[in-house]
């Protein structure tokens, strides 16, 4: 949260409060749904050995508060990025059908996608 503005006499400072038992949640995927007045966030933990993905938490914000938050996930990331380099992501999965069948071969090429 920013600080009182002095040109802003209304703009109020919020104190965040962590409660002592406050537990963290890892998820390594997000699976994202919409309606027509809330983003949904469905944070999902999947384990490489059980073909299960276990949802976490759901996370339900306003279009406008999931706007700010995608603002604040990209400054945050370009933070991170400038002190520890560029976060490289793994290639896309292959489809289900490639994955269990292996028809097709991918490559460098993205004729997939």
């Amino acid at each position: 949260m920013q600080p009182n503005n002095p040109n802003n006499p209304n703009q109020r400072q919020i104190r965040i409060e962590f409660p002592p038992n406050l537990n963290a949640t890892y998820a390594n995927a997000v699976i994202i749904g919409q309606t027509g007045s809330e983003i949904i966030f469905d944070f999902v933990q999947v384990i490489p050995t059980d073909m299960r993905a276990r949802v976490q938490d759901r996370i339900v914000m306003t279009p406008a508060s999931a706007k700010s938050f995608l603002q604040a996930l990209q400054q945050n990331l370009e933070m991170y990025e400038a002190k520890h380099g560029e976060i490289k992501l793994p290639p896309k999965p292959q489809s289900l059908a490639d994955q269990l069948f292996n028809f097709t071969q991918r490559g460098d090429d993205n004729s997939n996608e």
